[in-house]
């Protein structure tokens, strides 16, 4: 047989025997490394599963989505401690003209080099992992975020925490009110009592400025005194908290 009818053949063969690849398709990140490398570390477990063998390759592949924009979403942020929880419930569902919506949060926040990374279990069966910057200062603050869901927070959990390691854990009940472009959160969290955050999401071209103008104006009209203002956020104060014991 020919050479060239030989090589021919042969790549028949190896394409007809090799499994498809399964292409993972995400959108870069600073961890998008670190992550690939745990994808592969823990691919053994759905080559064994059953149903899926023979029908995945020994390598995951992944492509990064095409985004229109480098830049992360971002909001401008406020953190305060409050006295009077009741109080400042009836004022944000005044203001939201709502009665707002609970909702129970266990955020595991992960070690890494810059930066937060944190998974967010809703406790349904649904999640969210976040990483987010944003500097520790009192008053209204920029921060920048990137999100991903999960449907399976238990089971990325357990991936990130044996390959990053566990900064800390924050239970919280979070009553949420949605005001305009600010999410108005009032907050219990397990440890350390009742908090209000406000969140402006910027819209696309909105500067920094713009949003901390409506933050303060908010910020006025649920009564929040500057001196309450606070920085760091809640796994900041839980740990600061623990090395004080």
């Amino acid at each position: 047989m020919p050479r060239k009818e030989t090589l021919h053949e042969k790549s028949k063969v190896d394409k007809k025997q090799q499994p498809d690849r399964v292409t993972f398709v995400t959108q870069y990140s600073v961890f998008s490394q670190e992550l690939f490398k745990i994808l592969k570390r823990h691919w053994y477990l759905l080559m064994d599963t059953p149903g899926l063998k023979g029908c995945i390759s020994e390598s995951p592949k992944v492509t990064y989505r095409r985004v229109l924009s480098t830049e992360m979403p971002s909001n401008v942020e406020i953190k305060a401690r409050i006295q009077d929880r009741e109080l400042l419930m009836n004022r944000a569902q005044t203001l939201s003209r709502s009665q707002g919506e609970t909702i129970t949060q266990l955020d595991t926040f992960f070690i890494v080099p810059q930066g937060r990374l944190k998974l967010r279990d809703f406790q349904n069966g649904h999640g969210q992992l976040i990483f987010y910057e944003r500097p520790d200062m009192d008053g209204p603050k920029l921060s920048n975020y990137s999100i991903s869901p999960t449907v399976d927070p238990a089971g990325l959990a357990g991936v990130l925490s044996d390959s990053l390691g566990v900064r800390g854990v924050v239970m919280k009940e979070r009553h949420l009110f949605l005001v305009g472009q600010t999410r108005i959160h009032v907050d219990h969290v397990k440890g350390l009592g009742d908090f209000l955050e406000l969140e402006v999401v910027l819209a696309e071209g909105q500067s920094p400025e713009e949003g901390e103008v409506i933050a303060q104006s908010l910020m006025k009209e649920l009564g929040i005194h500057p001196d309450s203002l606070i920085t760091g956020a809640y796994i900041d104060l839980l740990l600061k908290e623990a090395s004080l014991k």
